[in-house]
């Protein structure tokens, strides 16, 4: 496991802003978000998912800590899906609010996306 790097907004505590957590377990990028997932804060999310370069990437986003999601994260999501995919790679979402899953369902994320109740279980194959 390596050391937990710092990307984004330092400060989630405060509305609408968001941070992320990067760390690497069994070879799996996991991303530890907190905070809201928006407009606003969708170009730090896009940048933190973004494995240009890596063979077959696969990557859990531990989604506990997020407190809204609207449109621009579903985008991101989906971009980064397709991305990691095409590369032979994975997304996982774990740990899902239950307010944020509604969006995802509402939309259908959850049937495209690999959602799991909990980080232990996305870490499993």
């Amino acid at each position: 496991m390596s050391e937990p790097e710092m990307t984004g907004i330092e400060h989630a505590g405060q509305a609408g802003q968001l941070t992320v957590v990067t760390t690497v377990t069994d070879g799996i990028r996991v991303l530890t978000l907190s905070g809201e997932i928006d407009h606003d804060t969708c170009d730090t999310l896009r940048h933190a998912l973004d494995a240009a370069g890596t063979p077959r990437p696969r990557v859990i986003v531990d989604m506990r800590q997020v407190t809204f999601m609207d449109s621009s994260g579903i985008n991101v999501f989906i971009a980064a899906h397709r991305t990691l995919d095409e590369a032979g790679g994975w997304l996982r979402l774990a740990a899902v609010d239950e307010s944020v899953m509604r969006t995802l369902s509402i939309v259908g994320l959850d049937a495209v996306i690999d959602c799991r109740e909990t980080l232990s279980q996305a870490l499993t194959n």
